[in-house]
């Protein structure tokens, strides 16, 4: 029997922004309902469980759920020195929380910036950002993982600038958090970037994009989702795969977009 486990993402509802009038026990209860075994938070999602990680795992188990990862993001991609601070001392409060829960894991959102004017310099500081960041988890007993995405901004898109930022902190100890979905977005192959730094997957991100770029429920874009669960699984990895929706449907309807996601999932047998 397969050791990896399916979680769902905070990202449709995050998304949304302030039009999100719901709670935090709203999207636990959607998740649930939709047969997910975890729940990824964003730190940005926690609502009033922000500073007590206890009374999460409470509301978590009284659903059936575990928690698969806390995830910081920052607007300003880390890659700001302005922002080092600011952006640390929410990194250190986002360590502080995930360090309550078993097999503890921090995701680090992709790094960004406005632009790309001066990019090695931009790029260094995101690097060094997560680096710092992946040294204090492992003092403190939590996994790091770096998470590129492709949004507008994004410096980490191509196969050599993912190359790039992950031989600059493999040091730190820092793992991968591949995506699905940013990583065909970004120009790549899906399976030669994950078999690439298979060593270092920690998380995976799954949701689909079609071939000029769309976000589409998965099963219904171009992403090789059996291709990738197979070689996850051959590999002996044993963590946790999180569905992520962005698409129209979760525009639309949030809990029943994660449904549709967990329902593709389940039919391939995971």
């Amino acid at each position: 029997m397969s050791a990896i486990k399916v979680g769902c993402q905070t990202y449709s509802w995050e998304m949304h922004g302030e039009a999100w009038k719901g709670t935090p026990d709203d999207i636990l209860d959607a998740m649930a309902e939709a047969g997910y075994a975890g729940a990824e938070f964003a730190v940005t999602m926690l609502g009033a469980y922000c500073d007590r990680p206890g009374a999460f795992a409470e509301a978590l188990k009284a659903r059936g759920l575990e928690p698969a990862v806390t995830a910081y993001a920052s607007p300003h991609g880390f890659s700001d020195p302005a922002r080092w601070q600011e952006e640390m001392a929410g990194a250190e409060r986002a360590l502080r929380f995930a360090a309550v829960f078993p097999r503890p894991l921090l995701a680090l959102g992709g790094a960004a910036n406005p632009t790309r004017d001066d990019y090695e310099t931009k790029l260094a500081q995101a690097g060094r950002f997560y680096s710092e960041v992946a040294r204090k988890g492992r003092d403190m007993g939590v996994d790091v993982v770096i998470h590129p995405h492709s949004h507008h901004g994004s410096l980490l898109e191509s196969e050599d600038e993912y190359d790039r930022m992950l031989a600059a902190t493999e040091e730190s100890g820092a793992g991968f958090n591949p995506d699905t979905g940013h990583i065909v977005r970004g120009g790549q192959d899906l399976m030669a970037c994950v078999n690439r730094h298979l060593g270092r997957v920690r998380h995976v991100h799954v949701k689909d994009v079609t071939a000029d770029g769309g976000w589409a429920p998965m099963g219904q874009g171009i992403c090789d989702f059996p291709r990738l669960f197979e070689a996850l699984e051959g590999a002996g990895y044993d963590g946790w795969v999180v569905a992520e929706e962005e698409s129209a449907l979760a525009w639309e309807d949030p809990a029943r977009a994660i449904k549709v996601n967990r329902e593709y999932i389940q039919s391939l047998g995971w």
